[in-house]
């Protein structure tokens, strides 16, 4: 935004809270609203992790505007060449045949940050025809649609549902078009550190969480879960003979190799649960509110998944295996352990797993860790 705009904004501001035609009742309205906007902004800046963040603003949104959905359109990543919809959206139906992305290059994305304003899905049709992105939005039939813009880039698109029906009329009034527009405003902030922050814990390889990362989250779970009785695993996973195919085929197959691993575990986990390149060819997964059944059926249908993909590589087809260890922290069985000992404890099972022949997965029980604590102690 220019130094003019925002000068422009904060002499209306002043204006309205000076507009001797108002009455007490609105003066007290305008009052609430920006605390409002406050602890909105307190609650979206320390945010940092981008799906709790993006369900936060859908959340906010939706209350706020008394709007039964809510979606956002985000970049994927920082080098992304397009705004992706995905699984940011909550009470809408998607079409499943429609692929919900706006090129960053579009007639639209130009317009919305040129205009700087919000619009009504008519209003886009006057201004800019039928072009492809209308005709998306139409499947979505929005009441409204904001831009995140910060510092006159646009890095994502906020969209409203219906509006919940008071007996008056379902438009927007001027005032709360001024609101969203100021909350989205807060949410680009918002989204703009959390894709810093998902951009510097993120493996560039492989696009899973980087090692510290994962056992900043890790401890949080753990404290979460110890605090309300729950439960949650850890995974470790290492590829098998990875060697062979940096000797065989050359590095750039490592990569590859690496690569299609990595994309299997995470399509193999829920969206919720994280998964993080620990080094090398290690990989962690975490599962939260999971018990011992739940986390080896996971554990085994990763295995199962990476055994039976077909690794093709430069006209070659290739075997790929992976060994397994799984922990699990339990108030009753397993309690007071920290994230560095829990993760020792899968990678513990992974060892078993590796010295019983491979391409299997362990978990690690009591009887396991009191033997390996033995063998420690020799």
């Amino acid at each position: 935004m220019s130094r003019k705009k925002k000068t422009e904004q904060v002499e209306q501001t002043v204006k309205d809270f000076s507009d001797p035609g108002k009455t007490r009742e609105e003066y007290e309205k305008q009052i609430y609203d920006l605390q409002q906007l406050l602890e909105i902004s307190r609650s979206l800046c320390t945010t940092l992790e981008l799906h709790t963040l993006i369900e936060s603003i859908l959340y906010i949104t939706m209350a706020q505007m008394r709007v039964l959905g809510a979606g956002v359109f985000i970049l994927n990543s920082s080098d992304s060449q397009e705004l992706l919809l995905g699984n940011n959206y909550n009470g809408f139906e998607v079409d499943a045949s429609i692929n919900y992305t706006i090129p960053v290059d579009s007639k639209m994305v130009a317009h919305f940050t040129a205009q700087n304003t919000v619009f009504t899905l008519d209003e886009l049709r006057e201004q800019l025809g039928q072009d492809s992105e209308i005709k998306m939005f139409e499947t979505l039939n929005p009441t409204l649609i904001v831009p995140l813009i910060l510092k006159n880039h646009l890095n994502g698109l906020l969209f409203l549902g219906e509006r919940i029906s008071t007996g008056d009329d379902t438009g927007y009034t001027p005032y709360e078009k001024k609101e969203i527009y100021t909350m989205a405003s807060l949410a680009a902030i918002a989204v703009n550190n959390a894709s810093l922050v998902e951009q510097s814990s993120t493996d560039m390889m492989t696009h899973l969480k980087l090692k510290h990362y994962f056992f900043n989250v890790l401890t949080d779970k753990l404290d979460a879960a110890a605090s309300n009785g729950q439960s949650l695993a850890v995974m470790m996973f290492d590829i098998d003979f990875f060697k062979k195919f940096n000797d065989t085929y050359g590095h750039a197959c490592g990569d590859y190799v690496l690569q299609e691993v990595a994309q299997i575990i995470k399509k193999s986990i829920r969206y919720a649960d994280m998964a993080s390149r620990y080094g090398g060819e290690e990989f962690t997964v975490l599962l939260s509110k999971t018990n011992k059944r739940n986390a080896m059926a996971v554990a085994e249908r990763i295995r199962k998944n990476i055994a039976s993909h077909d690794f093709f590589y430069q006209g070659q087809h290739m075997n790929v295996t992976i060994s397994g260890g799984v922990a699990l922290f339990d108030s009753d069985q397993n309690p007071s352990v920290s994230a560095k000992a829990l993760v020792d404890q899968a990678d513990q099972a992974m060892y078993v797993s590796k010295h019983n022949g491979r391409n299997c997965v362990t978990f690690a029980d009591s009887k396991l860790l009191e033997s390996q604590a033995e063998e420690d102690s020799k």
